[in-house]
């Protein structure tokens, strides 16, 4: 008679906790590994295809021509393959290659981004523009919704880098490559959207300062997620007289402090001198050796770049920005950054110019 075979019970044992959890994260890993390469692959077939096609309807100067092309391979390709290239996933990557002509940039991308964020990227019509997007998304980790949300809310042009003649903005963005902001070109912004926070139209400093604690998660968010929270209402003693900072917060990529100073009002010169006082205090007791000097940042409701320019507040490390607490039409933002931007270049095209006289003489 055949022995009957013993069940083996599982029983919990610590060591196998142990073992599981080694096995799981093995897993885990691979399972990462082989989504990022599967994710590479796919990035990198889509940009073939769309150079493939491209260069096959260059030839012809007719617009109606190339679209039976793509409608007919499109076609023909949905037979053998499913609906993954359909006439708009052919455009999109043709759209695609276009956007991203260059394979070396498109093969380092294809690394960090997944194509998802390609089809958000691909929409953005400048060359700097994209690029900004593509290795902020990379070094601030962004989900694809929140890269969208980005782009809606004009962050490249509120950046002080989008003020910039297009070949430093371009040599700034190379440096990124490390996935560390460390410039405070692309760390600052100008305004600052803060409709989230649900103010009404008439509000205290208090109330300001309580709402963004209140919601600090989002206005981290709309700073840059290297901004990591560190005290509210700061309080510092100088010879015996009492001050407080509003918020400070520390920067990973700039090694930095920020104190942030909020005001209701217009920006004014005497807000320069408070700034720098707390910001002296702050290099002399918080600063530690491996830090950079501290940063100032003003918020207010309004501001004139002429007081801005004249008091030299960049080479004091103050930025002065405005925010919104309740958002103008996307068209009126519009017109105002963009304008922004062309009145800023052109002012250093002139310094430039004048550079060259001088160094000519």
């Amino acid at each position: 008679m055949a022995k009957a075979k013993k069940k083996i019970i599982p029983v919990k044992i610590k060591k196998t906790d142990v073992l599981f959890s080694e096995i799981k994260s093995q897993i885990e890993q691979a399972r990462r590994q082989v989504s990022l390469q599967v994710n590479q692959s796919l990035t990198m077939l889509y940009w073939n295809i769309g150079n493939i096609i491209h260069r096959h309807i260059l030839g012809s100067r007719r617009a109606e021509y190339g679209k039976a092309i793509v409608a007919t391979l499109s076609q023909q390709l949905t037979d053998e393959y499913g609906q993954g290239y359909n006439y708009s996933a052919l455009t999109r990557m043709i759209n695609f290659y276009l956007a991203f002509s260059d394979k070396k940039i498109i093969a380092t991308l294809s690394r960090e981004l997944s194509w998802s964020h390609f089809i958000e990227l691909i929409t953005v019509e400048s060359e700097p523009q994209r690029l900004f997007y593509a290795k902020m998304t990379i070094a601030e980790q962004w989900s694809v919704r929140l890269l969208r949300e980005r782009m809606d809310s004009m962050l490249f042009e509120r950046t002080a880098l989008s003020k910039k003649p297009e070949k430093l903005i371009k040599q700034e963005l190379k440096k990124l490559a490390s996935g560390t902001v460390t410039n405070p070109d692309l760390v600052f912004r100008d305004p600052y959207l803060l409709d989230f926070l649900g103010l009404k139209e008439t509000y205290s400093e208090k109330d300001l300062e309580d709402a963004i604690l209140a919601q600090v998660q989002q206005f981290i968010i709309e700073l840059g997620s290297d901004f990591a929270f560190l005290a509210r209402q700061k309080r510092i003693v100088i010879d015996g007289s009492d001050y407080k900072i509003d918020l400070l917060f520390y920067h990973r990529g700039l090694k930095c402090l920020v104190a942030i100073d909020l005001k209701l009002g217009k920006f004014r010169a005497a807000d320069k001198g408070q700034m720098e006082l707390y910001l002296r205090w702050l290099e002399k007791h918080e600063q530690r050796e491996s830090e950079n000097a501290p940063v100032g940042l003003i918020l207010c409701s309004d501001k004139s770049d002429e007081h801005v320019e004249l008091l030299l507040l960049k080479e004091n490390g103050i930025k002065v920005a405005q925010y919104y607490t309740q958002l103008p039409s996307m068209k009126i933002l519009k017109d105002k950054l963009h304008k922004a931007i062309l009145i800023a270049r052109n002012k250093e095209e002139i310094k430039q110019r004048k550079k060259r006289k001088q160094e000519q003489c």
